[in-house]
């Protein structure tokens, strides 16, 4: 599994040099007591350097180098690529912090669980509105409370028509809107109203608009609408159920990507330094997630 650097800080090889890996595993990485960005690839050797320059780490020359020199492997690529080198670390006995979704289908998704657990490695997803902690006390009351008959998920952005991740050819060409936030809202459905068992309808409309209808266990109902190409300034990003105890919702604070990348480290750091290799948004809810993507997409083609 290698070894841990002097001062105990698990040592963290990223593969991805992006606006994402930019702003948000780099940063995380370099400042959390607990890690240490060591080594950075990417297909673009040049924005390698430039990141792993920023925060004194070493650009490697190939994945397999990169290995070399690491105890885990963060993750800031697209899906298809994500699950054929993600599966290459775990083998090379790597603990992972992937992306979401995190592969380009299920058959993808199942070979990267399989690999997970074959051998034995810590894997965490990075759903970031699961980390925060007014997700995490928000939850904690709605399953206190109880009685949820239903609910429904509002995310749409602008996101995909100008800025930053706009250049992003996975998100425009392959996942859309879906592929994006989807694992977001269907992961926060299914936390607060209990397992989604079946994707009922999907519907793309046009301006890449999703529409979904979500069957839970026990009889829960909820829906979720979907988009990345809505001028909407600024983004809507509402969760809400209703039931015996009323209506509540969740939104989504300014900066709570980079708070919640840190709690995932706090859980990371926790799990490797134990033994442990279970939490509640590891591989197999990965896997989870990409089985309803990939009946929202069936159902919509």
């Amino acid at each position: 599994m290698g070894q841990l650097i002097a001062d105990g800080q698990l040592r963290i090889g990223l593969i991805g040099a992006g606006p994402w890996a930019t702003t948000i595993h780099a940063p995380g990485l370099a400042d959390h007591p607990g890690t240490a960005l060591t080594a950075v690839w990417a297909r673009r050797p040049e924005a390698a350097q430039t990141l792993a320059d920023t925060h004194c780490a070493a650009a490697a020359s190939s994945v397999e180098e990169l290995f070399e020199q690491v105890d885990a492997v963060a993750f800031a690529v697209p899906p298809s690529i994500q699950a054929e080198l993600a599966v290459r670390a775990a083998e090379a006995g790597k603990h992972l912090i992937l992306e979401k979704p995190i592969a380009a289908d299920l058959a993808g998704a199942q070979r990267l669980a399989d690999a997970v657990a074959g051998a034995g490695v810590a894997a965490l997803v990075v759903l970031t509105l699961r980390y925060s902690a007014q997700t995490q006390e928000w939850l904690a009351d709605l399953a206190q409370a109880g009685g949820w008959a239903g609910g429904g998920a509002r995310w749409l952005s602008g996101a995909l028509l100008g800025g930053e991740y706009a250049a992003s050819a996975w998100r425009q060409e392959d996942g859309g809107a879906l592929f994006d936030i989807g694992p977001h809202a269907l992961d926060m459905l299914d936390a607060a109203l209990g397992p989604i068992t079946e994707v009922v309808a999907a519907r793309q409309s046009p301006g890449d608009l999703w529409h979904l209808m979500l069957a839970h266990e026990h009889g829960v109902v909820s829906t979720a609408t979907l988009s990345l190409r809505l001028p909407v300034q600024p983004t809507v990003v509402e969760i809400a159920v209703w039931g015996q105890h009323g209506y509540r919702t969740l939104g989504r604070k300014p900066g709570s990507a980079q708070e919640s990348y840190t709690a995932l480290l706090d859980d990371f750091a926790a799990m490797i330094a134990s033994g442990i290799t279970t939490h509640p948004c590891d591989v197999r809810r990965g896997l989870h997630l990409q089985n309803l993507l990939d009946q929202a997409r069936k159902l919509a083609e």
